[in-house]
């Protein structure tokens, strides 16, 4: 693949690893255990927090972690070994909890599908998050999965505006397009949230009720969020690209971003770093609450994952 703007070609580099099954016991996420199949994302999201994961291979959190793309080739043999190995019991398999698992690249390589397949194949429930609508793809396996309430999706929206989500995710899905997906999920009966995230103070955070209200009426029957911290390299490719976009806004984006974090840009306090505090973070929790009561239909919310499986994660917390 060749970025036509600048010429740089992508590379996929195959990634050996014998563990591909995550167990994280961070008390903010919740107790899960997560898979991805790819390192580097080519959607090019400014704001992308798996960034600052990319140099531990050697690599740069910039353009290199969109035009280096780490992939697991023998991903679904790995994960069926960790089945067998931990059966009779299942385990809640998070799908994407660092980079998209429908990036571009998945179209070729089908690796995600071969996850579904072999969690199918052991009854293995699953949540998927994603921002792209190659998930409809594989709505053959996810229905089948709805059977034994096996799988939930959530759909990423962080920008309705078509000409921000051009600069600011430029390799995505469009929001009408992730609109559509949710749409489609409901109607075929697979239990499917939206995920407004992240939330950007000064750039976005007027956008949550519509982004409820879009979602709501497209099927959406849960919702979470989560406010932008711009750790580690994350912090200078976000204040350059402010300067390049939006320089007239960018001292208070970072303003509303800083009082958020205890007046950090960066922010890894447990409890905080997702959500928080503060007058505007308090805000933005607020309206979360009051659109998302008003436009989530929760009366929907009864399928997605047997209760025997279940663990309170951000994924499962309506705001």
């Amino acid at each position: 693949m060749t970025d036509e703007a600048n010429g740089i070609k992508t590379e996929y580099i195959p990634d050996s690893s014998e563990e591909v099954v995550n167990y994280v016991k961070t008390p903010d996420l919740g107790l899960m255990h997560t898979i991805n199949p790819y390192r580097g994302c080519e959607h090019g999201c400014i704001y992308c927090y798996a960034r600052n994961s990319h140099e531990y291979l050697g690599f740069s959190a910039g353009l290199d972690f969109e035009t280096k793309i780490v992939y697991k080739p023998d991903v679904a043999r790995r994960l069926e070994e960790y089945l067998l190995r931990i059966y009779p019991r299942k385990v809640i398999l998070h799908i994407s909890t660092n980079t998209d698992c429908y990036q571009p690249i998945e179209r070729k390589l089908k690796l995600t599908r071969q996850i579904l397949e072999i969690c199918l194949k052991y009854k293995n429930p699953v949540r998927i998050i994603t921002k792209n609508a190659l998930v409809l793809r594989d709505l053959d396996i996810l229905k089948k999965m709805m059977e034994y309430e096996g799988v939930k999706v959530m759909i990423t929206i962080t920008t309705l505006n078509e000409s921000l989500r051009r600069v600011m995710e430029p390799r995505t899905t469009t929001a009408q397009k992730r609109l559509e997906t949710i749409k489609a999920l409901a109607s075929a009966g697979i239990s499917v949230g939206v995920m407004v995230a992240p939330i950007i103070p000064g750039l976005t955070d007027h956008e949550i009720p519509s982004i409820l209200r879009t979602a709501g009426e497209s099927g959406a029957s849960f919702a979470s969020y989560t406010i932008v911290r711009l750790n580690g390299k994350l912090k200078d490719l976000f204040v350059e690209w402010l300067e390049r976009n939006f320089p007239e806004r960018k001292e208070k984006v970072l303003e509303l971003i800083r009082s958020c974090h205890a007046g950090n840009l960066n922010d890894s306090k447990l409890g905080r770093r997702l959500r928080g505090d503060g007058n505007i973070a308090d805000n933005i929790k607020s309206l979360f609450q009051i659109f998302s009561k008003k436009y989530i239909r929760s009366d929907q919310v009864q399928k997605g994952v047997p209760q025997a499986y279940r663990r309170k994660t951000l994924f499962d917390n309506r705001y």
